[in-house]
């Protein structure tokens, strides 16, 4: 089962779901049957034609959301499109983030730091995150099994930075861990028997990680196959005891 001790049949949101990780996690996720709705979601999900195969493969499962994280107004139509179909939410699984793009590439000193690419990198990989979960809160359930998991990365690790630069994503990941782990004290209140994740996935041969793949040791550099397993692994066993833990692919700890 994708949530552990969950008594029904599962509904799935996962966000970023047309490429990289959040695609093969996708594909993962629909080979097995007790998913019975997996809603992905991307900025363009109805162009991708990865994701267009998939719904034709599964079209009683598989509901396509073309939504901009960014954008309150697109997030909200979401939530509503999510709940006429789904009365509840058992997982929530998002692995957007931003590292590098047109005009924007992690700062190797502070001398390269700009205002713009710090509210970029917030945007998507801070702020992103834990709004699209405040949305979508009145679809977790209160009193069932649920889990709210986001990649995070070990470079947003204050405690295990000894290396610098990359301030934007740094911090922007630092930040991302802090709201998550501020949600999971909450909703150890409210919904005990949820579980709130932030997950490193190692080394990915994703765009992301790209430009820098070269430097990345022999059997560390992961595809995104792989990567998704170990992560919905560590989804899958996951309890109310592990909530608000930073844990890497392979289980461990990860310091703060």
């Amino acid at each position: 089962m994708p949530v552990r001790d969950l008594q029904s049949r599962a509904h799935v949101l996962l966000a970023g779901a047309s490429s990289g990780i959040g695609l093969a996690a996708t594909r993962l996720l629909l080979q097995d049957e007790r998913v019975t709705r997996l809603h992905a979601v991307a900025r363009r999900a109805g162009e991708s034609e990865a994701l267009a195969e998939l719904r034709a493969q599964h079209p009683d499962r598989v509901c396509l959301h073309s939504v901009d994280l960014c954008d309150p107004k697109a997030v909200d139509q979401l939530v509503g499109e999510v709940g006429a179909v789904s009365p509840t939410l058992d997982l929530l699984f998002n692995t957007c983030g931003l590292l590098h793009a047109d005009g924007m590439a992690p700062e190797k000193s502070l001398a390269q730091l700009r205002l713009d690419a710090l509210q970029r990198s917030f945007a998507i990989n801070a702020f992103a995150p834990i709004l699209l979960v405040q949305a979508l809160l009145p679809l977790l359930p209160a009193k069932a099994p649920a889990v709210i998991a986001t990649l995070s990365a070990r470079v947003g690790s204050i405690g295990d930075n000894a290396l610098g630069g990359w301030y934007s994503y740094r911090a922007a990941k630092a930040a991302q861990n802090q709201l998550m782990r501020t949600l999971a004290v909450e909703l150890k209140r409210s919904h005990p028997r949820a579980c709130v994740l932030q997950l490193h996935p190692g080394t990915v041969e994703t765009p992301l990680s790209a430009p820098f793949s070269a430097r990345v040791p022999a059997g560390k550099l992961f595809s995104p196959e792989h990567s998704a397993a170990l992560l919905l692994q560590r989804i899958a066993e996951a309890s109310p005891a592990d909530t608000g833990r930073f844990l890497g692919y392979d289980g461990s700890e990860i310091p703060w």
